[in-house]
């Protein structure tokens, strides 16, 4: 099947099969890896991206389902500098072994387009899809903290 996605801001057209998963198209036919694996169920949260501004896992959705739709990457998130949330998880050491991280830096993204100034509850929700194998939660929490005010600081 043939399908045409936008990729950080760049159009693709690729032709996959129809049990071809969006995390497949990213990392193996766009080379785009740091999009990650980690499960192949969902649970982890590993493979978050940004499908029309809304955080999905990619392990569970097919290519086919993507088509004409919007994508972004841990690489295009901040276009030439850093977002705010990747900022943030650098400056209060949220990263831990990093191999979460992607994923929970799409979350995070995804959280603070709906909830601007989320709550401790909010942030646990939208937190609640993603695991972290190295228990860096207090530190991920602060970050979230961090990039919801730097980005309000922004907006203003």
């Amino acid at each position: 099947m043939k399908i045409s996605i936008e990729v950080n801001g760049k159009a693709q057209s690729l032709e996959v099969e129809g049990r071809t998963l969006l995390v497949e198209v990213l990392r193996e036919h766009l080379g785009l890896t740091g999009t990650h694996v980690g499960c192949d169920t969902s649970q982890c949260g590993c493979c978050t991206v940004l499908v029309d501004g809304q955080g999905v896992k990619s392990c569970t959705m097919l290519a086919g389902q993507a088509d004409g739709c919007r994508i972004t990457t841990i690489e295009g998130l901040g276009g030439q500098s850093l977002h705010p949330v990747q900022v943030a998880f650098t400056e209060c050491h949220a990263l831990q072994c990093g191999f979460c991280t992607p994923g929970m830096i799409m979350s995070v993204t995804s959280l603070l387009a709906k909830h601007p100034n989320p709550t401790d509850e909010q942030i646990i929700e939208g937190l609640a899809g993603n695991l972290c194998r190295c228990t860096g939660y207090a530190n991920i929490i602060a970050a979230v903290r961090q990039a919801a005010s730097a980005m309000a600081g922004s907006a203003a």
